[in-house]
């Protein structure tokens, strides 16, 4: 039996039923930071700020099976090609594939003029000086320096003091320094207090203000300090107020690019890095689709993705969404999730029937220069998606999504009481399937409908001659109930030349009251499509579909379609 305690009063809970409560009382609430006058929720995103991809370092350690050197040069030009003027290319003191990896850019000049390689490194001797020789000949160079500072990292790994750790920062520095002054280089150094989030603010801007200080950074030679969100622990609005209180109170703004590097734990990544910008900061890390430890590192795409719909310049090219995207799969070993903002498979595809018919509707009416498209925030096309995607039909789908789907991929525009009429029938066969009903399935089904030659009206052959009476003149052969006769009939067109035949010789009531034609493809391949509805009396209107190369045919093969599907009745 389990009793209450403090924290669980009673298994019943607030909302309802409660079978047990998980044990919450072990963790403890983050703190808020204290800045009443804070500033950054009135600040809006401008522009795109300093990009840098981790995906090469970062993002390559937390991989099961870290990439070849071969798979790295893939991934290489990937981010070349998407724009990225930052890469962090590895850490080559401590691992052989990302030095060959490093030597192999330089040595077979894959670096463009603009673009820095930048790479972690610890504070040891050794460790820098075979981190210079990976780098010799590279033309610009970030070299990034950490040493974690948070208060539990001091006083469970570490087991120093402030003041200790402060040392080791500062002494690390002055080895980098030293260590790249034999290097031919443009370079920049980095500094990370790792596990910024979990460090006091006063002692994050000391450290920050003394490793500042001992490399000599100026307005005119800025160094980076990153402030990363090792480990994500609170919410995003509390690491936009560390960024904005260090921001206010770090002595030496001015000599510092502010970067952000975020982490996943909490979900909310993304968000934390937009608050952080808004704070104050320049630059952001992070990899593409956001694969990194544990839960990951910041999504950059998301990132500039959300930037652009927006109507800010993301200063990334991510028009081949599909290339970047089955490149990192491949590099990475991990899917992208079919759900993934902007890249995944399924964000342009709606299966509601409400989504769908509002997105029908406003892919009518767009206008290319200004998207306005009910649940569609960016145009599919910017990112190499195609329209016919966003909308495909399963059990949940409607009208709107039979419609549209039939519009996209065959140009086939049907009236909208024969739409209500096939979507059920669309919908039957969801059903029947338990599945997705595919575009080419939903296409048979139109033509298995209404396209109907198995009653007792059939079309043989056709003669269109100069009326005597008339404009045009209709002479063809039908077959009724397995029995052949020729009709013969005249009107202003072939089609009302045709009906007249028909009544005059079978004695029956045909009033065309609707008629639709479409082609389907292009070309010498090119069909059309005729649908035609007739009065059905008490029953309003009965449809009809013809399909050939000729439009004429297409026509009566439609009427005598429909004269089936009523006989039917």
């Amino acid at each position: 039996m389990i009793e209450p305690n403090e924290q669980n009063q009673s298994l019943q809970g607030r909302h309802g039923r409660r079978v047990g409560a998980m044990p919450y009382g072990k963790y403890r609430r983050f703190e808020p930071i204290h800045l009443p006058d804070r500033k950054w929720p009135g600040a809006v995103i401008e522009r795109a700020p300093r990009w840098c991809s981790v995906d090469l370092r970062d993002g390559n350690q937390a991989l099961i099976d870290p990439m070849t050197v071969e798979e790295k040069l893939r991934l290489w030009d990937l981010l070349l090609d998407v724009g990225f003027a930052e890469i962090e290319v590895g850490f080559p003191a401590a691992s052989q594939p990302d030095f060959d990896f490093i030597r192999t850019i330089i040595e077979e000049d894959r670096i463009p003029p603009g673009v820095s390689i930048q790479v972690l490194c610890q504070a040891r001797e050794e460790l820098i000086a075979r981190t210079v020789e990976a780098l010799r000949g590279a033309p610009s160079v970030i070299f990034h320096l950490y040493n974690s500072t948070s208060e539990l990292q001091r006083r469970v790994v570490f087991n120093m003091d402030r003041q200790g750790i402060i040392d080791l920062a500062v002494h690390g520095t002055r080895l980098v320094k030293a260590g790249l002054a034999s290097l031919d280089s443009d370079v920049t150094f980095e500094y990370s207090p790792e596990s910024f989030t979990g460090t006091e603010l006063d002692f994050a801007v000391e450290i920050c203000t003394a490793v500042a200080d001992a490399w000599g950074a100026t307005p005119e030679r800025r160094m980076i300090i990153n402030l990363p969100s090792t480990v994500e622990m609170s919410t995003p609005n509390i690491y936009a107020d560390q960024i904005e209180w260090f921001c206010r109170n770090f002595p030496r703004r001015d000599s510092v690019v502010v970067s952000l590097h975020t982490h996943n734990d909490r979900g909310t990544g993304v968000a934390a890095t937009e608050l952080g910008l808004m704070a104050g900061a320049d630059r952001v890390e992070g990899t593409l689709f956001g694969n990194g430890e544990r839960t990951g590192n910041c999504d950059l795409v998301t990132m500039a993705m959300n930037l652009f719909s927006q109507g800010i310049d993301p200063e990334l090219d991510l028009r081949d969404m599909p290339r970047i995207r089955s490149t990192v799969e491949s590099v990475n070993k991990l899917p992208v999730h079919m759900r993934h903002p902007y890249a995944g498979e399924l964000v342009f595809t709606a299966f509601s029937g409400s989504h769908q018919d509002a997105i029908r509707k406003g892919m009518a009416r767009v206008d290319r220069d200004h998207w306005e498209v009910p649940y569609l925030p960016i145009d599919p096309a910017d990112v190499g998606s195609s329209y016919k995607e966003t909308v495909r039909v399963n059990s949940q789908s409607g009208k709107g999504g039979v419609g549209f789907v039939l519009e996209e991929h065959f140009g086939v525009s049907l009236p909208r009481d024969m739409l209500v009429e096939f979507s059920a029938r669309v919908q039957k066969l969801t059903e029947e399937r338990k599945r997705e009903i595919k575009v080419d399935e939903i296409f048979a089904a139109l033509l298995e409908e209404y396209v109907v030659d198995s009653g007792p009206y059939r079309l043989l052959d056709f003669d269109l001659l100069t009326g005597r009476q008339a404009d045009q003149r209709c002479v063809a052969r039908v077959e009724v109930s397995a029995q052949q006769m020729t009709i013969d009939g005249e009107g202003s067109g072939p089609i009302e030349a045709f009906v007249n035949g028909l009544v005059a010789t079978l004695n029956e009531p045909l009033n065309i009251i609707d008629y639709h034609e479409h082609a389907i493809a292009t070309g010498k391949d090119a069909n059309a499509i005729c649908v035609v509805a007739i009065d059905d009396g008490p029953e309003g209107r009965c449809y009809g579909a013809g399909l050939s190369r000729n439009t004429i045919t297409a026509s009566f093969n439609a009427i005598m379609s429909a004269l089936n599907r009523r006989w039917r009745r």
